[in-house]
């Protein structure tokens, strides 16, 4: 069973990833940001730098929004091209009439932090690691009239069935589900985008993880027409930059879908790599059957580890900022072999350290 609060404060949402790395000059190996490695790719950096061109005029989503409404097979009314998928969250926050938000908890913190900072008073779900993180539908109080629910879960890596998502559906009820790792998932099992007949459902998506794209912004909405125009209504001019516009439509292109399904296939090999890894330690405890480009890992005296491995050259994410998690808890980004075998080299390392120093009582 789920456990059910009302937020507090004890968690840094507004802490993510990319401070694990931020003013070091490049000297660690990045395993603390989910963004894949390699990427932008030379087809599409060479696109959005012919689009640099075009920047005296005003940005133009015609086409992108049309591009990724015939990827998903919807009509265009349905899709909100924005800023990033953190952008929907501000705006879903602050356009839609919400009286009970509920939040499920282990997931991206940006859903609750732009609820709060929109005013609303935010009520957590916790799921529990002693479930594997899973979700369970009887969790969600009836009342709630806006449910969050990431899938594939950041930082959980959980992959939840969609018919147990879409079974928390109710009239005047809006379910938004986090679907910005979908596309590292071989076959994008379990995806909700695309769906039209679950009443309520907001899907976001991101394009900046599959395809290095963190710094550009672009990710997009899908929901019924009234929520987009809703939506719509609370933005800002011109959102979303031409060159991320360009982006979009060529990330959405079957030439970049079917990269994208050969790095999600290329990736589950990779993660299968890195968790029996971290199986071998007897310190490490990883919750299974992660779906996502990142495993989450438990470990006593964490905290020292982190530390030690950034001594090593290497950044992990620490968990204890999402709320449900303590900081016993490491989020790790799957990478390839060799980097993974470096760094299961320098985990020795660290728990090794970590053991000799700490006190016995």
């Amino acid at each position: 069973m789920a456990a059910m609060r009302t937020h507090t404060t004890e968690h840094d949402l507004r802490h993510h990833g990319d401070a694990e790395v931020r003013d070091v000059g490049g000297e660690l190996t990045d395993l603390a940001v989910n963004v894949r490695s390699g990427t932008p790719p030379d087809w599409l950096r060479e696109r959005i730098a012919a689009s640099l061109t075009g920047l005296a005029a005003y940005p133009d989503g015609r086409a992108a929004r049309a591009a990724v409404a015939r990827r998903h097979g919807l009509p265009e009314e349905r899709v909100l091209l924005t800023a990033g998928a953190a952008e929907a969250f501000v705006l879903l926050a602050r356009a839609l009439p919400v009286r009970c938000p509920v939040v499920v908890h282990p997931q991206f913190t940006e859903p609750e932090a732009a609820l709060r900072d929109a005013g609303h008073t935010v009520r957590r779900v916790l799921l529990r690691p002693g479930d594997g993180f899973r979700l369970d539908p009887a969790s969600v109080p009836p009342e709630a009239d806006l449910v969050v629910v990431g899938n594939p879960t950041n930082p959980t890596s959980v992959l939840h069935p969609a018919k147990l998502i879409d079974s928390l559906a109710r009239p005047g009820r809006t379910l938004v589900v986090d679907e910005a790792f979908m596309d590292a998932v071989p076959g994008e099992r379990e995806a909700l985008a695309g769906r039209t007949d679950v009443p309520g459902l907001v899907v976001l998506r991101s394009l900046t993880k599959t395809w290095g794209l963190a710094g550009l912004r672009i990710g997009y909405v899908l929901a019924e027409p009234e929520v987009v125009a809703a939506l719509e209504r609370a933005q800002p001019l011109w959102p979303v930059s031409t060159p991320a516009l360009v982006a979009a439509e060529e990330c959405v292109s079957p030439r970049a879908l079917a990269e994208a399904e050969a790095a999600a296939l290329s990736l589950a090999a990779d993660r299968e790599h890195l968790t029996a890894g971290l199986g071998e330690f007897d310190e490490v405890r990883v919750v299974e059957a992660a779906e996502g480009p990142f495993v989450l890992a438990r470990m006593a005296g964490a905290a020292e580890v982190r530390a030690r491995l950034r001594g090593l050259g290497f950044a992990v994410r620490r968990g204890d900022t999402f709320p449900g998690l303590g900081p016993e808890w490491l989020r790790i980004a799957v990478r390839d072999r060799v980097t993974t075998n470096r760094f299961l080299q320098a985990l020795d390392q660290a728990l090794t350290l970590t053991a000799t120093h700490t006190p016995h009582a």
